[in-house]
């Protein structure tokens, strides 16, 4: 059984690529007001209908498709190679995420993940010990690196294949993309 998208998703994610109902409605070939009573749910669209939103919402207003740029998370959580495992395993837990960059002035350096973290549990017993070491020394190379303007169907194997995938600007992470956010547009 499919489950049909969540409505007001559609409008967080309508808003969040900057679109609004009218040229959704224009695109889709639907009414503004038909488009405003699908996100308050006061009905239950056609299926057809439901089709012709979802392929409009998954191109951004140019008509090309959607962009990096237009989901990723910003800012970007992230530790420094000379802050503490401790710091970073309080930072994933704070922030629900299992892995971050290590930046130096906004230019990633490596990445610390709860894997890597846990691998080292098993070589230190003493967790006070492991806690206190900097993160240098247990961190792993950085994430892929990607343009805000990269297609984001085009990042879909680099997500496959790694923990996330940092959006950069002049070198510098701008924002980050993990496999979590690729899976919610397929809410969309």
């Amino acid at each position: 059984m499919y489950n049909l998208p969540d409505f007001e998703g559609l409008k967080n994610y309508r808003k969040k690529i900057g679109m609004t109902q009218a040229e959704l409605a224009r695109r889709a070939g639907v009414s503004q007001s038909l488009i405003a009573r699908i996100e308050a749910g006061d009905i239950d669209p056609r299926l057809s209908t439901v089709k012709k939103i979802l392929e409009v919402l998954k191109t951004d207003i140019s008509g090309d498709t959607v962009k990096v740029g237009d989901v990723m998370k910003t800012p970007v959580v992230h530790v420094k190679a000379d802050d503490t495992i401790g710091d970073a395993s309080k930072l994933m837990e704070k922030h629900s995420i299992s892995q971050l960059p290590v930046l130096e002035n906004g230019i990633q350096v490596g990445s610390v993940s709860e894997r890597s973290i846990v691998k080292e549990m098993a070589r230190e017993t003493d967790v006070t010990k492991l806690s206190a070491r900097n993160v240098k020394e247990i961190m792993s190379s950085g994430f892929p690196t990607v343009s805000r303007d990269t297609d984001i169907r085009s990042i879909s194997n680099l997500v496959e294949n790694n923990p996330a995938v940092l959006v950069v600007d002049g070198g510098r992470a701008v924002g980050i993309i993990t496999k979590a956010d690729v899976l919610k547009l397929m809410k969309i």
